[in-house]
């Protein structure tokens, strides 16, 4: 399900408006729910993107970037 607050950071995103660590947060969100694999065709492709660069995991977690820890 798309919260207020899920679509708002989707529009941030779209609009350039999220810094790295804000993008990589929302999409371990996307991987995490499944919305990812549902929304149009680029989300799931940046997601995979993300996985096979090692900066999230299958299931969404953070693995590596600004935000690992």
């Amino acid at each position: 399900m798309i919260t207020a607050d899920l679509a708002i950071k989707l529009m941030l995103f779209e609009n350039g408006e999220l810094n790295e660590t804000e993008t990589v947060e929302l999409f371990s969100h996307l991987i995490k729910t499944g919305l990812a694999w549902t929304l149009q065709g680029f989300y799931g492709r940046a997601a995979r993107s993300f996985i096979e660069n090692g900066v999230l995991s299958e299931t969404g977690e953070i693995l590596d970037g600004p935000c690992s820890g």
